[in-house]
């Protein structure tokens, strides 16, 4: 999710997985998935920004090495010579 602004100044949330587009003409136009739009205050480069900065974080909260085992075998189980 991100902050924006809308002409008027007020300050919306967008969320950034649903963007489809950003033009700048002379202002900033946000097409979502679904077609609609959003004018915004905020440059392109300014949402470009945001967006990547967004997605950065959410790899962050992800593990390093996620494990592998979807269903881990319970505490005392051998599974090295499962058939």
């Amino acid at each position: 999710m991100i902050h924006l602004s809308r002409l008027n100044g007020q300050g919306f949330v967008l969320n950034a997985e649903l963007i489809r587009s950003i033009e700048q003409h002379p202002d900033t136009v946000i097409t979502l998935i679904n077609g609609d739009h959003n004018v915004v205050r905020e440059p392109l480069d300014e949402v470009v920004r945001r967006v990547l900065d967004y997605r950065r974080s959410l790899r962050t909260l992800m593990p390093a090495n996620p494990p592998l085992a979807v269903n881990p075998a319970p505490p005392g189980v051998d599974t090295r010579h499962a058939v």
